[in-house]
């Protein structure tokens, strides 16, 4: 997990932090939340690319932990 706060938002994401979390499994991305310039705020689950809502620091490693927890649990 890393997370940044930054000056200026990382468009089209409107708040002050660049993010990226990430599980992997055999070298391979599973679960993944990053934030980038164009895309914004998002997750990954497998091989879905999905919106995800960012709401604090806390919440998102919250529910990136929970996101693995489900990820774990169906795999």
């Amino acid at each position: 997990m890393v997370v940044w706060r930054v000056p200026e938002s990382v468009p089209p994401s409107e708040h002050l932090y660049k993010y990226r979390l990430v599980y992997l499994e055999d070298g391979k991305r599973v679960v993944g939340f990053d934030n980038e310039r164009g895309k914004g705020d998002h997750k990954h689950v497998g091989e879905l690319e999905l919106p995800y809502v960012f709401a604090s620091v806390d919440k998102l490693i919250d529910d990136f932990i929970e996101e693995v927890e489900r990820w774990k649990q169906g795999h």
